[in-house]
């Protein structure tokens, strides 16, 4: 295969230090070998600020879906309603999940580009009483928005509700306070902000809520309380787990540290941002979201002109050693590109280079 970066919002490009992780294969049942898992549930505590006398993390094997949905079988019961808050693809597969498993639940929709009105949601609120959990993806990748996680967490506080968040494309980029906001569930994945590789899904859960969840899943594999239950006596998980994946996932918590932590992360990725921005706009190529509510992990941009042709220009890009994406939208013409990975401000001035090349060539 031809070497490329991937301009993705996970997987993304990881360091040869990450990938030389996975060279050694390990046993599951090896001391050595949970020790890791161990350590990795207590770094992931401390990266959302949180005390393990109050939270926990579970790791999931499968992708940051698996994840989402072994939070949602696990943790709402066939007697609670889960109001799921939906501005993108990712808001709308947890409603996808919720019909699967046989969930109440009801949506509370807004456009692509929007933020979810506060006084909406707190009359729905008022209005349904049955109401007993909330879920909200943090930053939708199908657009690049960033919801504001503050206002929501607040409005979940006030009305008492269990605060779900989809965290897939934020944390280890993004300072959370989880804690403060009381976030009860948050999830996430081992190949987005923490820059590992594909393989595990990870839940960082508050205790009390967790340990309510006992026998509430519907799902043998996707039982987060068991898989708690398992890992927590001394780190063995319940089923085979992705040692690989492991392993890498502890080096990249290991380099996020020592890159300075996550407001040092959140630099890099929110230059990345500016700079990318910038540079297309000066190209007549127009981010779909405006500025304030842009998350510094991935940009959807307009297509330029009628004209343009995507697979063209991917293919274009991608000769010259840059993967991006395609857009999510339905209504509009979009594609993505992701600032996050292994991806440092000489990128982005390259792929801009890329950019002006074909738009001042036979490319449009």
């Amino acid at each position: 295969m031809n070497s490329y970066k991937l301009l993705t919002p996970g997987p993304l490009t990881t360091t040869s230090s990450v990938k030389e992780e996975m060279l050694v294969d390990r046993c599951t049942w090896d001391d050595s070998y949970k020790s890791i898992t161990q350590k990795i549930r207590s770094q992931l505590l401390a990266l959302a600020g949180t005390a393990p006398e109050q939270y926990t993390a579970v790791l999931m094997q499968g992708s940051g879906t698996f994840a989402v949905e072994a939070v949602m079988t696990s943790a709402v019961s066939g007697t609670d309603k889960v109001l799921i808050v939906t501005n993108g693809a990712y808001g709308e597969r947890i409603v996808e999940m919720a019909r699967y498993i046989g969930l109440p639940y009801a949506e509370y929709r807004v456009g692509y580009d929007q933020y979810p009105d506060e006084a909406e949601l707190e009359a729905i609120l008022e209005e349904d009483r049955l109401i007993t959990h909330l879920a909200i993806v943090h930053c939708e990748t199908t657009t690049g928005i960033l919801n504001p996680l503050e206002k929501i967490a607040a409005i979940a506080k006030a009305y008492k509700k269990t605060l779900i968040v989809d965290a897939m494309s934020s944390f280890g980029g993004i300072e959370i306070d989880v804690a403060g906001l009381g976030i009860d569930y948050l999830i996430s994945s081992a190949n987005k902000c923490i820059q590992g590789v594909p393989g595990f899904g990870f839940v960082i859960a508050k205790l009390d809520k967790l340990a309510a969840c006992r026998g509430v899943a519907r799902s043998l594999s996707l039982d987060l309380y068991d898989q708690w239950k398992g890992m927590d006596k001394d780190g063995k998980w319940r089923f085979t787990s992705p040692t690989h994946v492991v392993a890498a996932f502890s080096k990249a918590l290991d380099e996020l540290e020592a890159e300075g932590g996550i407001p040092a992360r959140y630099e890099r990725y929110r230059h990345n941002n500016e700079l990318l921005r910038d540079g297309l706009g000066k190209l007549g190529i127009h981010p779909y979201i405006s500025g304030e509510k842009q998350s510094p992990i991935i940009t959807t941009f307009l297509y330029p002109d009628e004209t343009f042709r995507f697979d063209e220009f991917y293919g274009y890009v991608k000769e010259r050693g840059y993967v991006i994406y395609p857009g999510k939208l339905t209504d509009v013409d979009t594609f993505r590109i992701g600032n996050i990975g292994e991806i440092y401000e000489e990128d982005i001035e390259r792929l801009c280079s890329i950019i002006e090349q074909y738009r001042g060539g036979t490319g449009r």
